[in-house]
């Protein structure tokens, strides 16, 4: 039986390619084939897992390859998603200087329409952990004032109203910025906001460098601070891992991790969650939630659910998923089977300041 490593590396190359012939000598010339599901090639969700899936690769065999393919993606996808569709220049406000001035496209195949392409604050923020992490394993602070850059960009374009006492996000906007597509708000998007940026300036270790846009999103939570309720996998997972982040020190996020929990603790009861449920359900949103029940941890039932469930959909993916959504689901099959990345301190020695969060 396939050991949980090699199933991870099985379902990255389904989406990555063949990489292990690749040696460290040459993994600096390796050019990520064009098959993330996005245009060009790339779209950014499924690229941030690969690119920490990488460094779990890295932190799991001691391969320093992994560590290199990582950051060649990363360049890859700056190359594509941060350039206008045609590939000829850069995005409106990025320069060779900062290249992520312009922010970074969704990759959606289509330019117009209601799944257009534009930008996704959800998708960005975790693009800038997938750079913080990567800043944190190859100890290269570069990686980190980039996500810095990403976020002092994007923020005022996605937070508006900053100045008065009712201010709001939009879910998303333009490819050049310009304007918003979606008015309405994302769930989790003021609460990843508040801890991503407070992750990007605990590592750079400086303090006041993102106050402004840490102090809107807690405002923004503060003011529509409620239990959290979601039915949707993808949501409890995504926010159970963002929360094990600062758990320890703000009640918000306990109480939020707890109502996570709870609810995923009734969508994955072995009464409810069989087999036969598979075929009305995304395997990659379900993963997500079990990514996201590993990094918390704290609940044996659910922890104790994990490999039942992976269990189930091993047998089911191939048959169930379209084919236009194995890409983003090999990659959080791959997050779901091992986590390491996105857990705080699975990749090196955290620094006092994030440690503290």
């Amino acid at each position: 039986m396939a050991t949980r490593l090699e199933k991870f590396r099985i379902a990255m190359q389904k989406v990555y390619g063949s990489f292990d012939h690749i040696g460290l000598e040459h993994a600096a010339d390796w050019t990520p084939p064009p098959n993330s599901g996005g245009h060009r090639g790339r779209y950014l969700w499924t690229d941030a897992f690969g690119v920490l899936n990488f460094l779990t690769l890295y932190k799991e065999t001691d391969q320093g390859k992994f560590l290199v393919l990582a950051k060649r993606l990363t360049q890859t996808v700056h190359d594509v998603l941060g350039y206008t569709r045609d590939g000829t220049s850069r995005l409106p406000g990025a320069t060779d200087h900062n290249p992520l001035g312009g922010g970074l496209r969704i990759g959606k195949i289509d330019a117009e329409g209601p799944d257009g392409d534009g930008q996704y604050h959800h998708y960005l923020t975790l693009w800038m952990f997938a750079l913080n992490r990567l800043s944190v394993a190859s100890q290269d602070r570069a990686y980190n004032d980039q996500a810095i850059a990403l976020a002092r960009a994007i923020h005022p374009h996605f937070f508006l109203h900053r100045a008065t006492s009712n201010p709001r996000m939009v879910w998303k906007i333009s490819t050049d910025m310009s304007r918003p597509l979606v008015a309405s708000q994302g769930h989790l998007d003021a609460d990843t906001g508040y801890v991503i940026f407070r992750l990007l300036q605990a590592t750079a270790n400086e303090d006041p460098i993102l106050d402004e846009e840490i102090s809107d999103c807690k405002r923004l939570m503060n003011l529509r601070r409620a239990e959290f309720e979601s039915s949707d996998t993808l949501d409890l997972g995504m926010a159970l891992w963002m929360a094990h982040w600062c758990a320890r020190s703000e009640a918000w996020a306990q109480d939020m991790a707890q109502s996570c929990l709870r609810s995923l603790s009734r969508i994955f009861s072995e009464v409810r969650y069989t087999e036969r449920v598979l075929g009305h359900r995304l395997a990659f949103r379900e993963f997500g939630a079990l990514m996201g029940i590993q990094c918390y941890g704290h609940d044996e039932y659910l922890l104790a659910r994990v490999p039942q469930i992976l269990a189930m959909w091993e047998k089911n993916i191939e048959k169930i998923t379209p084919e236009d959504l194995m890409p983003i689901t090999m990659v959080m099959y791959a997050s779901a089977l091992i986590p390491t990345a996105f857990r705080k301190g699975a990749l090196h020695e955290e620094s006092k300041q994030v440690n503290a969060l």
